[in-house]
């Protein structure tokens, strides 16, 4: 059973089903996640725009679900998706591009 924190929203983690790699973190609500096993499309929740946003809707860029995982705790999601185009709103493939150093300044 999953566990959706206070504001109804539980972390889903989108990796690349073929590489393995990890694109993009977002968040959803019970909604977002029933229309993404639905339609196969990855749905999230917009904390900012407080709003259901379908992935690509308005940048082409879609999010093909193959599978959907809960982690042991139920308290996060794995979408394992075939990307068609970056799957980051900067253009990058992931969102997961800058890389910490340990002699870095906190932002």
């Amino acid at each position: 059973m999953l566990k959706f924190d206070e504001k109804g929203l539980i972390p889903a983690v989108a990796q690349d089903s073929r590489t393995g790699e990890v694109l993009m973190l977002a968040y959803m609500n019970e909604e977002a996640l029933r229309r993404t096993l639905s339609s196969g499309d990855a749905w999230f929740y917009s904390r900012s725009r407080q709003e259901l946003w379908h992935k690509g809707a308005t940048s082409g860029n879609f999010l093909r679900v193959k599978a959907v995982y809960e982690d042991c705790d139920g308290d996060a999601v794995l979408l394992q998706v075939e990307a068609e185009g970056p799957a980051c709103h900067t253009g990058n493939r992931t969102c997961f591009f800058q890389k910490l150093e340990a002699d870095q300044p906190e932002k």
